[in-house]
């Protein structure tokens, strides 16, 4: 497999294999108190765990401005440091929070907010331009994404950012944002479990990289089985459109089933369970760039390990899909 992929018609090379930043943003929560994150995290470890990374042939992280309520940038500008113009930042706006109490406060759709959210996500990643900056309102009016992809371009124009895309589980919608000249990609859940086929069409179809979020599914094919959660974390209160966890007992027993019934294909050549789901993703499709979260830096190892192990073979996608009844 090729160590490295182009993002959509952008020209930007990125590794294979991105980092999610969500998890090392902490706990944020929304108005009513449901946690938001991950739980606790120790800001030291995720710095070791970002350069860590870098030695180890990642160059692609992507956050967002309200993961921990601006905290995940700052700590990722602060790894970053020097080596910023070694990596590709992509982070997203939309929404809007208190920084102060780490509050999710609400949502802002408007060409003003967006320009206030850049200004403010470049000084926090300490950086003076973003190279992919995406739309974090999954079911924005597509209208209203018409205008956002306008000013994405000026944006472009003015060297803030490099490129742009949409985080959206609805094709329609990302195809909105691909008639822009410089909309990149489309960040889109997409795990061996819940494939996207429509989606990675749309990606073919319009020349976009596909951003996988959730490729290990929230950490079920890293290995997380039943099991009480900490307060902090999401998925010990998962919100409705979080799949695969129940609250309080961890993950659902018919999804640990589903993955019993696959874990002999992706452990294969010595892969771990976590490796062969995102081993799946780049046999899925050549344009994908799945993006497992970590805190550790045992995960940011574990999880640039399945670079060298490179893609699943075809026979073996086709036996997931038998397995799974697809």
């Amino acid at each position: 497999m090729e160590t490295n992929r182009t993002l959509g018609r952008s020209g930007i090379q990125v590794s294979a294999l991105g980092f999610g930043c969500w998890a090392i943003g902490g706990e944020w929560q929304n108005t009513e108190g449901q946690p938001l994150g991950w739980g606790k995290v120790d800001d030291d470890e995720s710095v070791r765990a970002i350069r860590r990374a870098l030695d180890l042939g990642v160059t692609f992280f992507d956050t967002a401005d309200t993961y921990g309520a601006g905290h995940s940038e700052r700590i990722l500008g602060r790894a970053l440091g020097r080596r910023r113009a070694d990596v590709v930042v992509a982070t997203k706006w939309g929404n809007v929070f208190d920084e102060e109490t780490r509050t999710l406060t609400g949502r802002d759709d408007s060409p003003a907010h967006a320009r206030r959210a850049l200004t403010a996500s470049l000084k926090r990643l300490e950086t003076d331009y973003v190279d992919l900056y995406q739309l974090h309102i999954s079911d924005a009016d597509p209208e209203r994404a018409a205008e956002l992809r306008d000013l994405c371009e000026e944006f472009v124009r003015e060297g803030l950012i490099r490129a742009y895309a949409w985080s959206t589980d609805d094709p329609a919608r990302a195809a909105v944002f691909a008639e822009g000249e410089h909309c990149a990609a489309v960040q889109h859940a997409a795990n061996v479990l819940q494939d996207a086929p429509e989606m990675f069409a749309l990606c073919e179809e319009s020349g976009l990289a596909s951003i996988n979020r959730s490729p290990l599914a929230m950490g079920l094919l890293a290995g997380r089985r039943q099991g009480a959660l900490e307060a902090g974390d999401i998925r010990s209160k998962p919100p409705a459109w979080l799949e695969g966890f129940s609250e309080g007992s961890g993950a659902d027993s018919d999804w640990v089933a589903r993955i019993d019934a696959l874990r002999e294909i992706l452990t294969s050549g010595g892969r771990t369970l976590a490796q062969g789901a995102l081993a799946w993703l780049w046999a899925r499709s050549p344009r994908t760039v799945p993006i497992p979260g970590f805190r550790s830096v045992a995960q940011a190892e574990q999880n640039a390990g399945a670079i060298a192990k490179g893609p699943l073979t075809d026979r073996q996608l086709a036996e997931v899909d038998r397995i799974l009844g697809r």
